[in-house]
């Protein structure tokens, strides 16, 4: 067994050696700026097109629908405000949810600041929206819904095909953040009703600093980076011909080995999570137990500080979370687990494995000794569980 045990592939994920192997050439040897008409400038301008076509064919989008970004963050902030002000004189409302990734929740807060109308849809104890509120939240000023595909923290996919015929049905644009989605869930943006979809490389072992956004034919949005000609005049920049070559790869090397992947990665979900609930008092699964990302699991344990768990794994070589590593440092409980309505001092003791293609089941087994006697020794430490004791 390695000296490290990475669980937190949520986070970000090793680069494969194949996507590696694919975007090295690009660095020393076909180092051409895109924009040239000469022979180097070519063959980086025609590794950018076989990149963008791998990753149309995985979404069921044409080539000319993807737009290569600096990551999922950036594809969200252009989905959102790009059709925000395109779209203005129809409306100025969006609809959104409470569980969202903060590259929607701030994007929209921002919008707010500047004549924008948002409404944040509650969602159940297990993460998931209600489309009968959804509907109803709709006026004749709505322009956006974005409701991502699957969250980030808990795991929870959305009914996104549902939500897409609605918004079809009401003429309302659908964005998409699919950050966690791509590469773990079959996706047809035609079947889905999906007009604009959020991506991200280093999710799926692509390089970190690349993305996506799909943005369907006809949908009517704002130009994101003006200055240049690239991405087919919307986002101007020299384009990362490197990353995005590795980007085409590794999503390529995704849906080859999908499901072999996901049946990989639910056995061990399972085992994991089955082991804990049983060998553990006091710990609650959050998220939907069924309808969750294949490798996700987020635990909340009672009588515990999720940073001393953490710091306690780490120690013995367990690389893992308490939610969203861009909320890494704040002192607030996850606003994810706060919205499925933990109390605070259970939110402050959640803890998120998410499991990739590199793990074994000697790991979770490793994992889940080392849990228990973690979680007993932080425990006996606790003025909280000595009075559970007692009154036991």
């Amino acid at each position: 067994m390695n000296n490290i045990i990475y669980m937190d592939n949520a986070a970000t994920t090793p680069v494969k050696k194949e996507v590696l192997d694919a975007m090295l050439p690009y660095f020393t040897e076909k180092y051409g700026n895109p924009s040239s008409i000469y022979n180097l400038g070519l063959k980086s301008r025609k590794a950018i097109s076989e990149a963008r076509q791998k990753v149309a064919n995985c979404i069921g989008a044409n080539e000319n629908e993807i737009y290569f970004t600096s990551g999922g963050s950036e594809a969200d902030n252009w989905a959102i405000k790009g059709v925000a002000y395109a779209n203005k004189n129809k409306g100025n409302h969006i609809i959104t949810s409470k569980i969202e990734h903060h590259a929607v929740l701030h994007t929209c807060e921002y919008l707010e600041k500047n004549g924008f109308e948002v409404t944040y849809l509650d969602v159940d104890e297990y993460g998931m929206i209600n489309l009968e509120e959804l509907k109803e939240a709709i006026t004749d000023k709505t322009i956006l819904i974005t409701i991502m595909f699957a969250n980030n923290e808990i795991g929870t996919i959305q009914p996104i095909k549902e939500i897409g015929k609605i918004a079809k049905e009401h003429g309302v644009y659908f964005h998409t953040d699919a950050v966690q989605a791509i590469g773990n869930v079959e996706i047809d943006v035609d079947e889905l009703n999906i007009d604009l979809l959020s991506m991200s490389a280093h999710k799926i072992y692509g390089p970190k600093g690349v993305g996506a956004l799909y943005i369907r034919r006809g949908v009517k949005t704002h130009r994101y980076v003006h200055g240049g000609a690239q991405e087919r005049n919307r986002r101007a920049g020299t384009e990362n011909v490197p990353g995005i070559v590795g980007f085409g790869k590794a999503i390529e090397l995704a849906y080859e080995n999908l499901e072999e992947h996901n049946k990989k990665l639910i056995r061990l979900r399972d085992k994991l999570i089955n082991e804990v609930t049983e060998k553990i008092n006091y710990v609650r699964l959050n998220g939907h137990p069924e309808k969750r990302l294949p490798g996700n699991v987020n635990f909340a344990f009672e009588f515990i500080e999720g940073e001393s768990l953490l710091l306690s794994l780490d120690m013995e070589g367990i690389q893992a979370s308490s939610g969203s590593a861009c909320t890494s440092g704040s002192l607030d409980p996850s606003h994810v687990l706060l919205a499925i309505g933990l109390p605070h001092e259970i939110a402050h003791g959640s803890l998120r494995l998410s499991l990739g293609d590199f793990n074994t089941e000697e790991e979770v087994d490793y994992v889940v000794e080392k849990l228990i006697g973690i979680v007993d020794r932080l425990r006996q430490m606790s003025p909280l569980y000595e009075n559970v004791k007692e009154e036991k």
